[in-house]
C-alpha cells in the first residue's frame, strides 16, 4: 500500500512532465515572433518551474508562459513585449519603455514633469549586462540608474551626462555625431555599462545645470533608457526634436534579457529527483550555470545542436558538411554520432586502387558481353524480319510512299509496352491462326495486337509481308483499320483498330433479347459489302477465307468492322484456282474446299450463307451436344427447307417482328449461299445488292431503321 502511495504521485508526475514537453499541438508562432520551447503558449505548452523559497505559500511563477494578443500579433512576457528568444544562449529580446523629460508645450522655457520607468522583472530573467547599456541623450542632461536587487542596503548607482559642443545655454543643434553614428562619437549621448539584475529606476538629475547657469535639459526632449547596444542607432534628430518620444511603439526600445531556468545549481538541480528541474530533456544535453544570476540552462553537447529542452531535441551535426576544412588535407572525413573522424588517405591508396582496376576490368567485361548480346539479338530481329517478308514490305512501302497510305512497322518493345508484356488480363480472345490482346500505343491509340501462330510454310512467310502491304491499302468503312505490324520476332503480330462492342456472335447468343431483325439485316448488308470490296475492289482481290460472326466486329452504332485476315489469301489473278492448306473455322467451312482444298470467293460466300442462318434462327454454326441430324446448323436448315418445316427452325423473336414473305427472302438467299457447287453461288457483290433491296423493300423510305411488321 506504501508503495502504491509512493508511485501515485510519480506518475502524476511523469504525465506533468510529458504534457510539458513541447508537443507539435502546441503554438509555435505568435505574429511574427517564433515560441520554441521551453517557452509556450498556453496550458501544457511551456515549461513549469518552481521558486523554492522559506515561505511554503510561495506562488509559483511560470515565466515561461507566453500570450499571444486575440489578433494574433503580439507575443508578451509578463508585461514586456517578446521581440524573440535565442534558447542556445538563454537570451530573449523585449521592447523596453524609455524615460522622457520634456519641455512644456505650453511654456517651452520651463520642464515638464519627469516620465521615468521602474522595472521589477521575474526571478527567472535578468537584464543582462553584456548586451545592454545606460543610454542617455539630449544636451546638458544628467541621469542615472540604480537597482536594488539585494535588499535595501545593497544598492547600486550609475549616471551619464550627455553635453553639446554648443555654447553653454544654447538650444541649437548638436555639431558632432550623424544618423547611425557611434553614441561615443555624438554630441547629445553618452552611454555607461551596467551590472546585471532584475529591477532598474531610471531617473533624471532635475537641478543639473551642467556648468550653464540653467536648470535641465537644453534641447527639447530628455532621454534615458537601457537600451541593447548594438541595436541603438543614433540619430540627430533624437536631440533636436521629440521624435523618440512618439516614435512607433510609443517610445519603446529593444532589450535583451538573460533568463534561467529555477534558482538551484546544476548540482542541485541534477540530485533532484521530482524532476521539476530536471529541464534537459533531450539525450544529448547537459546542465551548464547561469551566468547571470542563480538558476541553471541547458545545452546540447559537443557534436549536436538543436533544442536540449525537449525530447531528442538535440541533433547530430555533421561536421563533414558544416565544417569549411574538417579534416587535414589528403584525409577522407566520416561523420559520427557527435563528432567526426579524419582518415589518411596513403594506406587505401593501395586499395582504393585494387578497387578502380577491379571495377574498371568488370565493367569492360560487362559491356563487352552487351555489346556481343546486342549484336546477337539484333541478328535474330534482322533474321525474323526477313523471314516474315519484311524486307520485300520495306520495299513495297518505299515504292507506294506518298501515296497517302499509313501503315507503321512496330517494334517488339513497342507493343510489349502497349500490353503490359502481353499480359493474360488484356487476352480479348484466341483462335486458330492466334491470340488477341487488348493494347494503347504511345500516341493514345487503342489497339488489337494479333499474335499469329508460328507456321512452317515458306511460301506463306515469303508472302507475309506483300499481304500486310496490301491490307494495309484497304480503305472500307466495314473493315478493320490494319494499323501496321511486327516482323522482328519469330511470331509475326498485327496491329489492328479497337472496336469497343464485341462481336455479332456475342450479340447473336448471349442472354436476353436479341436487337430487331432489322438491326440484325443492316448489320448482314454491311457484312456482305466488305467482303464484296475485298473480292471486287482490292488490287488484287483478297479471299478472306475465315468469314463467321464472331470475326464481324460492331462499334457502339452496331456498324460492321469485318476482321481477322489471318486466313486470308490474296486470289490468283490468272483465274486458277488457289491450293492452299484447309484452314478456318468448323460449321462455316465450304464443303467443296474441303474436299480440293482450292480457296476461292465462293467459300467466303458458303461462310457468309452460315452467318445468315445463325441471324435467322439464333443457333449456334456447329452444336456438338445436339442429335446428330441437328449439329451442324447448315445442314439442318437444308433438310428443312426440303422437308418444308423451315418454321419449327426460325427463332420465335423474328417470327413474330418479321413479315413471312421477307423471312422467305432471306432464307432463300441463304440457301442459294450453301450450294454445294461453288459455281451455283451467287457472288458476294450480288449476296450485299440483294441484301440492301430487302431493306429497301421492307422500308424504302428510311434503309437505316428496318420495320417489317405484317
Amino acid at each position: 500500500m506504501k508503495k502504491m502511495q509512493l508511485l501515485l504521485p510519480l506518475l502524476l508526475l511523469a504525465a506533468l512532465i510529458s504534457a510539458a514537453s513541447g508537443t507539435t499541438e502546441c503554438p509555435q508562432q505568435c505574429g511574427d515572433v517564433s515560441i520554441p520551447y521551453p517557452f509556450g503558449i498556453g496550458d501544457g505548452c511551456y515549461l513549469e518551474t518552481a521558486l523554492v523559497g522559506d515561505d511554503a505559500t510561495t506562488k509559483q511563477q511560470q515565466p515561461f508562459n507566453v500570450t499571444c494578443s486575440s489578433d494574433n500579433r503580439t507575443a508578451t512576457i509578463g508585461k514586456l513585449e517578446l521581440l524573440s528568444v535565442d534558447v542556445a544562449r538563454g537570451k530573449v529580446r523585449v521592447k523596453s519603455p524609455v524615460s522622457s523629460w520634456c519641455r512644456d508645450p505650453a511654456n517651452k522655457s520651463a520642464m515638464g514633469e519627469q516620465d521615468t520607468w521602474w522595472y521589477d522583472l521575474s526571478a527567472a530573467f535578468r537584464v543582462s549586462d553584456a548586451d545592454n547599456k545606460l543610454t542617455v541623450l539630449g544636451c546638458n542632461v544628467l541621469a542615472y540608474v540604480w537597482s536594488r536587487d539585494g535588499g535595501a542596503d545593497d544598492k547600486y548607482i550609475v549616471g551619464c551626462n550627455a553635453t553639446c559642443a554648443a555654447a553653454a545655454g544654447a538650444r541649437s543643434p548638436p555639431a558632432n555625431g550623424g544618423d547611425g553614428s557611434s553614441c561615443c562619437d555624438a554630441d547629445g549621448c553618452c552611454q555607461a555599462p551596467i551590472r546585471p539584475g532584475t529591477s532598474f529606476d531610471v531617473s533624471f538629475v532635475d537641478d543639473y545645470d551642467g556648468g550653464n547657469d540653467s536648470s535641465g535639459p537644453t534641447s527639447p526632449c530628455a532621454y534615458a533608457m537601457l537600451v541593447e547596444t548594438k541595436a541603438f542607432k543614433f540619430r540627430r534628430t533624437y536631440v533636436t526634436t521629440r521624435e523618440l518620444s512618439s516614435a512607433a511603439g510609443g517610445g519603446q526600445v529593444p532589450r535583451v534579457l538573460d533568463w534561467s531556468v529555477g534558482n538551484q545549481t546544476c548540482d542541485v538541480a541534477g540530485k533532484n529527483t521530482a524532476a521539476l528541474y530536471a529541464a534537459c530533456r533531450s539525450g544529448n544535453s547537459h546542465c551548464v550555470p547561469s551566468n547571470n544570476g542563480p538558476g541553471y540552462l541547458c545545452s546540447c553537447s559537443q557534436g549536436y545542436a538543436g533544442n536540449p529542452y525537449q525530447d531528442d531535441g538535440c541533433k547530430d551535426i555533421d561536421e563533414c558538411k558544416t565544417m569549411d576544412q574538417p579534416c587535414p588535407a589528403y584525409s577522407i572525413c566520416r561523420n559520427t554520432h557527435g563528432r567526426h573522424e579524419c582518415y589518411e588517405l596513403k594506406w587505401l591508396l593501395g586499395i582504393v586502387g585494387s578497387c578502380i582496376f577491379v571495377v574498371l576490368l568488370g565493367t569492360a567485361m560487362s559491356c563487352t558481353y552487351a555489346i556481343r548480346e546486342k549484336k546477337r539479338l539484333a541478328a535474330i530481329k534482322r533474321q525474323h524480319f526477313r523471314q516474315h517478308g519484311g524486307y520485300i514490305l520495306f520495299e513495297q512501302m518505299k515504292s507506294r510512299d506518298g501515296q497517302g497510305h499509313s501503315f507503321t512497322l512496330f517494334t517488339k518493345e513497342e507493343l510489349e509496352d502497349a500490353t503490359n508484356k502481353f499480359n493474360e488480363q488484356n487476352v480479348l480472345g484466341k483462335g486458330g491462326n492466334g491470340t488477341v490482346y487488348r493494347g494503347n500505343l504511345r500516341d493514345g491509340r487503342a489497339v488489337a495486337i494479333k499474335r499469329c501462330r508460328v507456321t512452317d510454310d515458306e511460301r506463306r512467310r515469303r508472302e507475309f509481308g506483300k499481304e500486310m502491304l496490301i491490307l494495309s491499302q484497304v480503305n472500307h468503312r466495314n473493315i478493320v483499320k490494319l494499323y501496321g505490324c511486327c516482323l522482328e520476332v519469330e511470331v509475326p503480330m498485327l496491329v489492328y483498330q479497337f472496336i469497343p462492342n464485341g462481336t455479332l456472335y456475342e450479340l447473336i447468343h448471349r442472354d436476353g433479347a436479341p436487337p430487331s431483325f432489322a438491326v440484325l439485316l443492316k448489320i448482314a448488308h454491311e457484312a456482305a459489302d466488305a467482303l464484296a470490296y475485298l473480292h471486287t475492289m482490292a488490287s488484287p482481290p483478297i479471299i478472306h477465307g475465315d468469314v463467321k460472326s464472331p470475326n464481324i466486329l460492331l462499334d457502339d452504332n452496331y456498324a460492321v468492322k469485318v476482321s481477322d485476315f489471318g486466313a486470308s489469301v490474296l486470289a490468283p489473278t490468272d483465274n486458277a484456282h488457289l491450293v492452299t492448306l484447309v484452314q478456318g473455322t468448323r460449321g462455316y467451312l465450304d464443303p467443296e474446299y474441303m474436299q480440293t482444298c482450292r480457296l476461292t470467293d465462293k467459300s467466303d460466300v458458303y461462310s457468309f450463307g452460315v452467318v445468315l442462318l445463325e441471324l435467322l434462327t439464333r443457333r449456334m454454326a456447329l452444336a456438338m451436344t445436339a442429335p446428330e441430324e441437328e449439329r451442324s446448323l447448315a445442314a439442318h436448315f437444308l433438310s428443312s427447307m426440303r422437308d418444308g418445316k423451315l418454321d419449327a427452325l426460325l427463332d420465335l423473336q423474328i417470327k413474330d417482328e418479321v413479315r413471312a414473305d421477307v423471312i422467305e427472302m432471306v432464307a432463300t438467299l441463304a440457301k442459294r449461299c450453301l450450294e454445294m457447287s461453288g459455281e451455283k453461288r451467287p457472288s458476294m457483290l450480288e449476296v450485299a445488292e440483294e441484301l440492301d433491296s430487302i431493306r429497301k423493300l421492307c422500308l424504302p423510305g428510311d434503309i437505316t431503321i428496318l420495320v417489317c411488321d405484317s
